[in-house]
């Protein structure tokens, strides 16, 4: 089978808008269309799945706490059951906080330990953290309180990873001796919702239109996680391509007022809702839509057998009621017309 033309047909979009929302760096929506039908949705699932488990990002994957006494001595803790001396949280509550730090490490750094000493009553904020080079995003994050007599150092290993990883699983990355091992989710993505809607092209108007809210944790911007969710999807469907990308035919890019005209003189002649006679007769003559009929001029149609004057009149009234004529080579108005058609359509929406 010949696959020059593979891609022939099929509407694709040929842009994405972007919006930010709600003024943050970290929220966007992503608008692209037209859609075959169908495509949207299976699109749109695909993408937030992939959003949702596959992009990396940083996460505490162990801790180690030791209580540090005035004699020297120290006594790390070996259990999440076991507390803290000094820490007014438990143990458990402590170890939750961690896990929702949303912290990034430098370029080309993958796993980092960093050691915090808090002496003295306080907060442990995860403003602390910012040190080495770390990026802290949301640095008002409280991880415990510390009361009067406290001298604690923490060993917080952080690694880069995907989806979410048990602590039984993390345990076996620990680099700090004696530290506890914790629940991680790596994901920096952490909503994504997904809308279809219909999408008029012509008078078609069941594409799809495919709008995607992305918000993230800061520490990726939501066009570069998209990006990277198209990247692994297009990387794991290449495998079923058993044939040479490059003897498919690009497709032809057009404008959108081309784009609708083209829709537009694909309209069948039996939406002029002409007569039985008239109707026949271009059938007769092969004429099957608006283009077919407007490429002809008048005396082309006038010679046609059985075209009779009275069908004539009859067909040239109801392509002037389309904004069209016979042997028509200007679709300036006619292209206005439609822009302006969709314009309303996408207001009353």
């Amino acid at each position: 089978m010949a696959r020059k033309n593979l891609l022939q047909g099929i509407k694709r979009p040929k842009g994405l808008d972007f919006e930010h929302l709600e003024d943050h760096q970290d929220s966007g929506r992503f608008i692209a269309y037209p859609f075959e039908p169908g495509y949207g949705q299976t699109i749109g699932n695909s993408l937030r799945r992939v959003l949702l488990s596959s992009i990396q990002g940083y996460a505490v994957v162990a801790v180690r706490i030791t209580n540090l006494e005035d004699d020297g001595s120290s006594h790390v803790i070996t259990s999440e059951f076991e507390m803290i001396p000094h820490v007014i949280e438990d143990t458990p509550v402590f170890i939750q906080n961690l896990k929702q730090l949303q912290l990034k490490l430098p370029d080309d750094i993958e796993t980092l330990t960093v050691a915090v000493v808090k002496q003295g009553e306080g907060s442990f904020m995860a403003s602390d953290l910012a040190i080495e080079g770390i990026e802290v995003m949301n640095p008002d994050h409280l991880l415990c309180t510390l009361a009067e007599g406290a001298h604690l150092e923490f060993e917080i290993q952080v690694n880069l990873g995907r989806g979410y990883v048990p602590a039984e699983e993390n345990a076996q990355d620990i680099n700090v001796i004696g530290a506890l091992a914790v629940d991680s989710i790596f994901s920096p993505v952490q909503k994504v919702a997904i809308t279809v809607e219909d999408y008029r092209v012509g008078h078609r108007a069941d594409y799809d239109k495919l709008i995607l809210d992305i918000k993230t944790n800061g520490i990726i911007r939501p066009s570069d996680a998209l990006a990277e969710a198209a990247k692994i999807m297009k990387d794991h469907l290449s495998i079923f391509i058993n044939f040479d990308e490059s003897s498919v035919a690009e497709v032809e890019e057009i404008d959108e007022d081309e784009f609708l005209l083209r829709e537009y003189l694909e309209t069948p002649v039996e939406q002029l809702e002409l007569s039985v006679r008239s109707s026949n007769c271009l059938k007769n003559a092969e004429i099957r839509t608006l283009k077919d009929l407007v490429s002809r001029s008048e005396d082309e149609i006038a010679k046609t057998r059985n075209f009779g004057k009275k069908s004539l009149l009859e067909i040239k009234d109801k392509l002037r009621e389309w904004d069209l004529s016979f042997g028509m080579v200007d679709f300036k108005n006619v292209k206005q017309r439609l822009r302006q058609g969709k314009t309303q359509d996408s207001e009353g929406k």
